[in-house]
């Protein structure tokens, strides 16, 4: 028997095939009796009547919501069956019965159902995010590697913060303490340095007690580094990767898009180049909407969701004041006040699915930063070399992946946008 996987159904139309699966749903009308099965790339709807097996007609009584079953039949194409095709059942393995399914079509709460984590992914709608979430994750890899980066691996022990010691996760580590990782951008560059153009793609991890659809306590991030760099690879760079990353989506995913009902025409309209707009414009646009923010204050998620529902494409917002942002940000040339960095701000509401900058190359201003923001130079001490060994500019940027996956699939918490989300209070499944 030839076992097949339900998204490659059409290339054995009319062939004695099996399908592995679950029961994603059951029904009967009259003589005919349908079982609609999912296996992970797809559903398919199986056709069970007694003149084709009596078997099968038989076995279909005892099937429950999220059995597992073996379907062995003959595939035909069906226009108005789910995916375009169905399967003429000749027999039915039963692998396991399930008991009755805590998920019901009825509405159940968040709380509830984030609980039911571990069976929430089999729906359909969780089940087209995460199909989404890899290709966004493939479609990153595909595009650096294109651009000359090589992928590097950065601990997720680290002796010290990179984004600031308020949102440091500590740890015992042996006789001593340790950090679990804010960012891989410090051993990025390090890795810049011997290789050119990196990157890494991983967990990072922040204790920041906020309850907003756009934090989580652990999420992924896709870090780029380059040496020989500025803001203005960083723009480049970006805007490339997320439009290529749209793009791809769009090719190999459109059908998950269907079913999370997302408007393809605002994504499709996603292509460099992107808008730009300084800090002090941004502010002044913030002040017409009557928003009152002080110069020098970071924009916060409701100052950059009011300013990305009057984008219509992502748009960069630059040179953002010293004394909101990290240590190791770049001075802007003439004005000391601004460092050279950038947000990608994703329009829809969405808000900042980048940051970057560029990255002190001068060992004294490091030095003098450090000392600024009150960082144990000890733990600083490998970073520094790196300015004394051979310093270049250098640049790169983070894309948070959640945010981007929410942004893409048009969902409105990036809980959903992550298999096992970790937020203040939840740690369990």
């Amino acid at each position: 028997m030839n076992w097949v996987y339900i998204e490659d159904i059409g290339k054995h139309v009319g062939e004695e095939i099996a399908v592995r699966g679950w029961v994603y749903n059951l029904r009967s009308s009259g003589k005919i009796k349908f079982l609609i099965v999912r296996d992970g790339t797809g559903v398919i709807q199986c056709v069970v009547t007694r003149h084709d097996s009596e078997q099968a007609f038989g076995e279909i009584d005892r099937l429950t919501q999220e059995s597992s079953v073996i379907v062995h039949g003959v595939a035909r194409e069906e226009g108005r069956a789910p995916g375009g095709y169905e399967l003429t059942v000749s027999r039915i393995e039963i692998v396991s019965v399930a008991e009755s399914y805590p998920i019901t079509p009825k509405e159940h709460g968040v709380d509830f159902l984030l609980n039911k984590r571990h069976l929430w992914l089999r729906s359909s709608r969780q089940h087209s995010v995460l199909r989404v979430r890899a290709e966004v994750m493939k479609a990153c890899r595909d595009y650096l590697d294109g651009q000359g980066f090589i992928e590097v691996t950065a601990p997720i022990f680290t002796p010290s913060a990179s984004e600031g010691t308020t949102t440091l996760f500590e740890t015992r580590y042996f006789d001593g303490s340790a950090y679990l990782s804010q960012s891989g951008q410090l051993y990025n560059e390090a890795a810049a340095m011997a290789f050119g153009r990196v990157y890494c793609f991983g967990p990072t991890f922040r204790a920041e007690k906020s309850k907003t659809r756009r934090h989580l306590t652990e999420f992924w991030m896709l870090e780029p580094e380059m040496a020989y760099a500025d803001l203005e690879t960083v723009f480049e760079i970006s805007e490339g990767l997320v439009a290529y990353v749209v793009g791809r989506v769009l090719e190999n995913r459109r059908r998950e898009l269907e079913v999370l009902e997302r408007d393809v025409a605002l994504l499709e309209r996603i292509a460099p180049p992107f808008g730009r707009m300084s800090y002090d414009e941004a502010l002044e646009n913030l002040r017409a909407m009557g928003f009152d923010v002080d110069w020098g204050s970071d924009l916060g998620a409701e100052e950059e969701t009011v300013l990305s529902k009057s984008f219509d494409r992502p748009t960069f917002i630059h040179d953002y004041p010293a004394e909101a942002k990290s240590f190791y940000m770049e001075p802007t040339p003439g004005n000391e006040r601004t460092v050279r960095c950038t947000d990608l701000i994703a329009p829809e509401g969405v808000g900042e699915i980048i940051g970057g900058s560029e990255r002190i190359s001068d060992l004294a201003l490091l030095e003098k930063r450090i000392d600024q923001h009150g960082l144990p130079r000890e733990a600083f001490e490998w970073y520094l070399d790196l300015r004394k060994y051979g310093s270049v500019p250098h640049a790169g940027f983070g894309l948070g992946l959640e945010r981007t996956v929410a942004w893409i699939c048009g969902i409105k918490h990036i809980r959903e946008a992550m298999p096992f989300p970790r937020m203040i209070h939840r740690v369990y499944p």
